[in-house]
C-alpha cells in the first residue's frame, strides 16, 4: 500500500459525519494526518498554506464545488501536480466529461467501499499527473501537423453476473421469512432483526443494492434512525430504501422520505405489487453500477491520449535535435549555394517544428492564465520573410505570388517586436499558411510589416471567408469546408497574439473577394544610449 505515516490527505465534504467517516477509513488505511474541509474555498486557502499530497473532494458543495476547486488545483503551478480524487453520485456524462478535461485523478461513485476507495487512492498517486485538457490531437492540428489517431478503447473484462442483493431488516421472525420467501428465488436475500446488525451489513465491503426497512423495531434503533445513519456513510448513503410498514399518515411518509425513502409500503403487504416495485427500483441500480465502469473506461481513454502527447512533445525532441545538428554539420562542409540554401530550409523547418513542440505547454498556461510574458525584442522582419520563402515552396504547385515589404525604406532597420519570438512565428506561421490555403489558383498573397508604433502586420489574398463564420472567425474549432481543418489556427493566433498584449482582426470585402487579417504588436523602442552601445 503506498500510503504511510507521512501522506497528507485532505478531505473536503460540507456534511460532516461524511468527512469524520472517511478519514476513519484513511486511518483504517494507516493514514495518519488528515486535514478537513467543508466547502471548497476553505479547502483552497489550506492548500496555499499546508503540505497536502493528496485531495479526496466531493463534488456538490456550496460556496466552492469540487469541480470548481480542481481547476483551481490544476491552474495553479505549485498544485498542479497534485492526487485529486472527486467523489460523486453524478450520472450526467457531459459534467463527467468536465472533469475529466479539468484533470482529475480519480472518479469514485458513490456507494463505495473501503477497499474500493483504496484502491483508487493507491491509484491516483502512482500515476502520472494529469494536466486540466486533453491536448494531443487540439495542439498537433493547431501547428498543422496531422492529429493524432482515434485511440482504441481501453480492453473489456466480462462482468460476472451476480444477482442484486436485498437486505430485509424486520424484528418480527415471521415477517422476515413471508419477505425473504418472497424474493429468495430472484435475488440474493439477507436479512437483519436489528437496526444495528442492518447498519453493520450497509456499511460493509459487500453492502446491498436495496433495503426494505421497517419503521417500528425493538432493540433500541428505529427504520428512522438506521436510514439516517445510512446517509452519514458513503457505502450506504445512496442504497435506496423501501419502508415496509404499518405506520401511516402524512409525517410518517415525510419523514421518511426526508431521510431519502424512495418508497413506502403499507402492511399488510400486498405480494405482487412489492415485487413490482423493487423490481423497478434494482433495474435503476443495475444502471448505476455501470457508472463507475463507465468513467473508468472514459478517464482511461483520457490518460491514452495524454501519453501520446506526453511522448509527442517530449520523446521526438531527442531524434529532432540530433537531425538538427545532423544538417548543421552537412551545411558547414556544403560548398555548393543552390544545396546549402536547401539545407537552411531544412534546418529551420525542424526548428520550426521543435518550437512548435515546446510551444504546447506555453499554450496550455495561456488558456488556464498562468503565462507570464517575458517579452524581448524579435526581428519580426526575418521571422516573415522565412515564412514567406517556406511557404512559396509549399504552394508551388498553386503558382502563388506571395510577397512580402516591411514599409521601410532601403538601408534602414526593420523594426522589431517586442514579444516573444517563437509564439510570433507561430502566429504568422498559421496565418499566412491558411492565406495561401485559401487563395485560388495564380492569385497573390502579400504580407505587409507597417513602421508603425503598435506595429502592424497586414496579410492580404483572394478569397472571402464565408459569412456564416465570420463573425467566430477567431473562436474555438469553427471551420468551413477545408477538409481535415479542425478550426484552431485563426483560434491560436489569437491567443498567441493576446499573450503578447497585441490584438487581432480580420476585414473581409465581398465586393474585390479579398480577406484581410491585421494583427497589431508592440513596437521594441530601444533606448538612444542602447542603440549607440551596439553601434559602437
Amino acid at each position: 500500500m503506498i500510503i504511510n505515516k507521512n501522506t497528507v490527505f485532505l478531505v473536503v465534504d460540507d456534511f460532516e459525519p461524511m468527512r469524520k467517516v472517511t478519514s476513519g477509513q484513511l486511518r483504517l488505511m494507516g493514514a495518519n494526518t488528515i486535514i478537513t474541509a467543508n466547502d471548497g474555498a476553505e479547502a483552497l486557502r489550506i492548500l496555499q498554506s499546508k503540505r497536502v499530497d493528496i485531495v479526496l473532494s466531493d463534488w456538490n458543495m456550496p460556496v466552492m464545488t469540487g469541480l470548481e476547486l480542481l481547476i483551481a488545483v490544476r491552474t495553479d503551478e505549485r498544485l498542479a501536480h497534485l492526487p485529486f480524487i472527486m467523489i460523486t453520485a453524478e450520472a450526467a456524462r457531459e459534467r463527467v466529461k468536465e472533469a475529466i478535461a479539468s484533470g482529475v485523478s480519480e472518479l469514485l461513485v458513490k456507494p463505495y467501499t473501503t477497499d474500493h476507495l483504496a484502491s483508487r487512492i493507491e491509484k491516483a498517486m502512482t500515476q502520472r499527473p494529469r494536466s486540466i485538457t486533453t491536448r494531443s490531437a487540439t495542439l498537433a492540428a493547431t501547428h498543422g501537423t496531422a492529429a493524432l489517431p482515434t485511440l482504441p478503447a481501453p480492453p473489456t473484462h466480462p462482468v460476472k453476473q451476480v444477482p442484486p442483493s436485498i437486505l430485509i431488516v424486520d424484528d418480527s421472525p415471521d415477517n422476515l421469512l413471508i419477505l425473504s420467501h418472497l424474493f429468495m428465488n430472484e435475488y440474493s436475500v439477507r436479512i437483519a432483526h436489528t437496526g444495528e446488525k442492518a447498519l453493520g451489513i450497509c456499511q460493509s465491503n459487500e453492502p446491498p443494492d436495496l433495503v426494505l426497512l421497517d419503521i417500528m423495531m425493538s432493540g433500541g434503533m428505529d427504520g428512522f434512525e438506521v436510514a439516517r445513519r445510512m446517509r452519514e456513510h458513503p457505502t450506504s448513503e445512496t442504497i435506496p430504501v423501501i419502508f415496509v410498514t404499518a405506520m401511516s399518515g402524512e409525517e410518517v411518509r415525510h419523514k421518511g422520505f426526508e431521510l431519502g425513502a424512495v418508497d413506502f409500503v403499507t402492511k399488510p403487504i400486498d405480494p405482487d405489487g412489492l415485487k413490482q416495485r423493487v423490481h423497478n427500483f434494482l433495474r435503476y441500480v443495475e444502471l448505476h453500477k455501470h457508472l463507475q465502469a463507465d468513467y473508468d473506461h472514459m478517464l482511461e481513454t483520457a490518460r491514452l491520449h495524454e501519453d501520446a502527447e506526453h511522448i509527442t512533445r517530449h520523446d521526438i525532441k531527442n531524434p529532432l535535435a540530433g537531425l538538427i545538428g545532423l544538417v548543421q554539420e552537412l551545411e558547414g562542409e556544403m560548398k555548393n549555394s543552390k544545396h546549402a540554401g536547401q539545407l537552411r530550409m531544412i534546418e529551420e523547418t525542424a526548428l520550426q517544428v521543435l518550437g512548435m513542440i515546446n510551444l504546447t505547454e506555453e499554450l496550455l498556461k495561456i488558456e488556464t492564465g498562468r503565462f507570464q510574458l517575458n517579452a524581448q525584442p524579435v526581428k519580426i522582419g526575418d521571422i516573415l520573410r522565412r515564412i514567406t520563402e517556406i511557404s512559396r515552396t509549399t504552394f508551388t504547385e498553386k503558382h502563388l505570388v506571395i510577397s512580402v515589404d516591411t514599409d521601410v525604406p532601403l538601408g534602414e532597420e526593420v523594426p522589431q517586436v517586442l514579444g516573444d519570438a517563437t509564439f510570433c512565428n507561430s502566429i504568422f506561421q498559421n496565418l499566412i499558411k491558411n492565406a495561401c490555403e485559401a487563395a485560388p489558383q495564380k492569385s497573390r498573397v502579400s504580407i505587409t510589416l507597417m513602421d508603425e508604433t503598435p506595429l502592424r502586420i497586414m496579410i492580404q489574398n483572394k478569397g472571402a471567408v464565408p459569412a456564416e463564420i465570420r463573425e467566430h472567425f477567431f473562436d474555438k474549432f469553427v471551420t468551413h469546408g477545408k477538409q481535415g481543418g479542425t478550426g484552431l489556427g485563426t483560434y491560436s493566433a489569437k491567443l498567441l497574439t493576446e499573450a503578447q498584449h497585441g490584438s487581432i482582426s480580420s476585414e473581409i470585402s465581398d465586393e474585390n473577394n479579398q480577406t484581410t487579417i491585421i494583427v497589431t504588436l508592440p513596437r521594441y523602442l530601444e533606448s538612444a544610449v542602447s542603440k549607440a552601445l551596439r553601434l559602437l
